[in-house]
């Protein structure tokens, strides 16, 4: 008689899929431990004879599908090589939760804060994955397989009359505290901001352990906390004592060898334009009119390439830093002074090797002819973005007219540009007047004008011909060449149907139907908010809803701009892709094959990722000195405008400053309030009463803290 075959119900087969699930979520807490049956039983929590047994039957399931392996009879461990470990990099939020990115997966995998083992902000780990009571995809860190960083700004606590201490993080992200052991305080004294380098995080642990390795000073004093921001972000405000003795012997000669190997463009008129106070000008134009009436225009971008080579201690510094980086106070430059603000800047009155793109243009800016190649040029002016707006508005000043013959060919590209699909987002920028301690004693805010859009404008179109001209046939089919292009995907779908649904509360429409049509509701949308009290609102989650440029060697176009091409190219002594992109040009320019596609990506994926954290570092400057510009002003009130909404509570933005604060949920005292996503809203359950994005409210600022750079407001009723 043949045996029975064992009958699992559906249900009973549902039940051990749960045990399952939490039997791997306990294994992975401590992922190379083996256990046995009644160890796992009392870990889960199941400890009478039934639930173990539906324990030893979800062991069995787990075996079979090779989720865990039995090393012994009776004892088990996780299988590490399993179909569910995936690898990301590991991103907390304050609550000490995490997401873990995945390439290729669409969602990142939610880690809860108990499931983090030792991994840190940016680590890249490995994780098993499960869903648990049918909820999203969650996941538990198995290993971290690489530190993202092992140095990190905090401030040093000293237990009492104990001779160990903590350093507590200044980055919430950071999850933990670092202990520091006796000996290893590197001559800090408690309540200093520090810089401690992790060493060492033993299984088991609760805390890694540190040394202090330099000793920043007082915590919300203003060097310190700049300096904190440096070391935060790993940004070297010195460069190494080589490095400026390499930059020193640069041959800075205009010899008659090299001018004749160049285009001299030296009797053109030639002039910058750029802010009252920039150091290094990268570019200039030129312009005369030809016989036939048409405009010739130079773009002329600091030839850096001529002078930085590849495989020097100067360049090899240069791509380590990738870019300038523009704090509050100060300039990090990516090349040293004697480069940036001498040898390569197209000072006036100088002559100077440029790399330039020059084009024939006639009065309605169509391009007739263009060339690319090295020049030398002779700056005869440097213009502010103030005079050449005076010349523009008033129509009277030396090179008048040539700044308003550049202003009407520009104005006709921008219109072009606009015509063709470009996004026209032109968000002013908070900048501050500083004393000479470097204290906040003004606010103003830069606004692009004529001047500003003149100078775009060419750069735009240096950047666009030279990125088509290496990529294109003259009959426009693809070359296949390897270049470095600035790119812009589309932006997500999901977010601009969320964005149609929710201003269409307010009465605007969007075409979602295709690019171009996006493009013109986009436009058309920041247009018709101009004025409106929504109108930081939507413009903040229209800027929500694009993508974020990056480098890459795929040319996938540039959405925000309209280009199909489009690479950066003209500000190499503040950007190391401008430096590639003029290697690469001169490159194919000289007949060059496509050079190696994989070396000039690993460049392009890490210049995107050092300017991200510029762009990081950059905004943490500014919130530090918007939270000091404030302390002066607590429980004072002021008008301002929902600026976020989170589940915690909302920002509120001062427009006449640009100084946002935080008003917590728990803080508003007359209801119990419930965050609605879809309507980027807080309710109160009691009353109804609503705060929503793009409102206006009366705030008190009752708290500047410096060292979080952060600030507190207080709703007025």
């Amino acid at each position: 008689m043949p045996k029975k075959k064992k009958y699992i119900s559906q249900k009973n087969d549902h039940k051990l899929m749960e045990i399952g699930r939490l039997i791997v979520r306990f294994m992975t807490e401590n992922s190379t431990k083996i256990y046995n049956y009644k160890q796992i039983s009392d870990g889960i929590d199941h400890k009478n004879p039934r639930q173990r047994e539906l324990v030893i039957q979800a062991l069995h399931k787990l075996q079979a599908s090779e989720r865990i392996k039995e090393t012994e009879k009776g004892k088990y461990v996780l299988n590490l090589n399993i179909a569910g470990t995936l690898t990301g990099t590991i991103d907390f939020n304050q609550s000490g939760n995490a997401y873990v990115k995945v390439e290729g997966l669409e969602d990142d995998v939610f880690i809860h804060s108990k499931n983090v083992k030792d991994a840190l902000q940016g680590d890249k780990v490995l994780i098993v994955t499960y869903t648990y009571k049918g909820k999203k995809l969650e996941g538990s860190v198995l290993e971290v397989l690489e530190r993202n960083r092992t140095e990190f700004v905090g401030t040093l606590q000293v237990v009492t009359h104990k001779d160990f201490g903590f350093v507590v993080c200044d980055k919430k992200s950071i999850n933990t505290d670092i202990f520091i052991p006796k000996g290893k305080f590197g001559g800090a004294q408690d309540g200093d901001k520090v810089v401690v380098k992790m060493t060492e995080w033993r299984p088991g642990d609760k805390n890694p352990e540190g040394e202090i390795i330099q000793v920043l000073g007082a915590p919300g004093e203003h060097e310190t906390e700049i300096h904190s921001i440096l070391a935060e972000y790993g940004l070297p405000y010195e460069f190494p004592e080589e490095v400026e003795k390499d930059a020193d012997k640069i041959d800075r000669r205009i010899t008659e060898e090299e001018v004749a190997k160049r285009w001299d463009m030296r009797g053109i008129t030639t002039f910058t334009i750029d802010p009252k106070d920039a150091k290094d000008f990268d570019d200039a134009l030129s312009i005369r009119k030809l016989d036939n009436g048409n405009w010739e225009i130079g773009v002329h971008i600091a030839d850096v390439s001529h002078y930085v080579t590849p495989g020097t201690i100067l360049d090899d510094e240069a791509y380590q830093r990738a870019t300038s980086v523009y704090l509050v106070d100060r300039v990090v430059p990516m090349l040293p002074e004697v480069l940036s603000n001498d040898v390569c800047s197209l000072r006036p009155n100088e002559d100077k090797f440029t790399f330039s793109a020059v084009f024939e243009l006639n009065d309605g800016a169509e391009i007739q002819k263009q060339w690319f190649g090295r020049t030398v040029i002779h700056s005869d002016r440097r213009f502010t973005y103030e005079e050449a707006q005076e010349r523009i508005e008033n129509k009277e000043g030396d090179y008048t007219e040539e700044i308003l013959v550049l202003d009407n060919l520009a104005k006709i590209m921008r219109a072009e540009r606009i015509r063709q699909g470009a996004i026209t987002f032109d968000r002013s920028e908070v900048r501050f007047n500083l004393d000479e301690n470097n204290q906040p004693i003004g606010v103003y805010f830069k606004v692009s004008k004529d001047s500003n859009h003149l100078i775009e404008e060419f750069m735009l179109l240096a950047n666009k011909k030279v990125s088509e001209f290496v990529s294109l046939t003259k009959k426009g089919s693809p070359t296949n060449n390897t270049f470095i292009y600035r790119i812009h995907d589309d932006p997500d779908p999901a977010k601009l149907e969320a964005l149609r649904d929710f201003v269409s509360t307010f009465g605007y429409k969007m075409d979602l139907a295709n690019t171009k049509k996006v493009a013109e509701s986009l436009n058309q949308l920041l247009s018709d908010v101009k004025g409106k009290g929504e109108e930081n609102m939507v413009e903040t989650l229209a800027m929500r809803s694009m993508s974020k440029a990056v480098y890459s060697t795929d040319p996938i176009g540039h959405y925000g701009l309209g280009f199909d091409y489009y690479s950066h190219f003209t500000s190499p002594i503040r950007r190391y892709p401008d430096l590639i992109a003029h290697r690469l040009l001169q490159h194919y320019l000289d007949g060059g094959k496509s050079t190696n596609r994989e070396e000039v990506e690993e460049k392009a994926k890490y210049c995107s990722s050092r300017e991200r954290l510029a762009a990081d570092a950059e905004r943490d400057s500014i919130k530090f000195m918007q939270v000091k510009f404030m302390e002066k002003h607590l429980g004072e009130t002021f008008n301002g405008v929902i600026s976020g909404v989170a589940e915690f509570g909302f920002w509120v933005e001062i427009p006449e400053n640009g100084a946002e604060g935080l008003i917590k949920l728990r803080d508003l005292m007359d209801d119990s309030y419930t965050y609605d996503k879809a309507t980027h809203a807080v309710y109160g359950s009691r009353t109804g009463k609503r705060y929503q994005l793009g409102d206006q409210v009366q705030i008190k600022v009752v708290k500047a803290n410096l060292i979080q750079k952060q600030l507190d407001f207080k709703i007025v009723d």
